[in-house]
């Protein structure tokens, strides 16, 4: 039987983790079937909760709205 570990890999799920103006890479809603990602800084934390499973949700410098997927700075 194989053992499967999880990775501590930051990846944008946990809220602790996000910053404002922190670079980041979201997946934006009209891109979720693409997973195209948008690049910029975090202007606004818009998630309550301490995690969630599909991403933070911010609202990023330029407006634009997504689920962090990557950590960038």
């Amino acid at each position: 039987m194989a053992r499967h570990t999880n990775t501590s890999r930051t990846n944008g799920i946990s809220r602790g983790d996000i910053t404002i103006g922190q670079e980041v890479a979201v997946v934006m809603k009209q891109d979720q079937g693409s997973g195209k990602l948008t690049q910029g800084r975090v202007a606004r934390i818009l998630t309550r909760s301490p995690s969630h499973p599909h991403g933070i949700k911010v609202r990023l410098d330029n407006g634009c709205v997504g689920r962090v997927k990557e950590l960038i700075g």
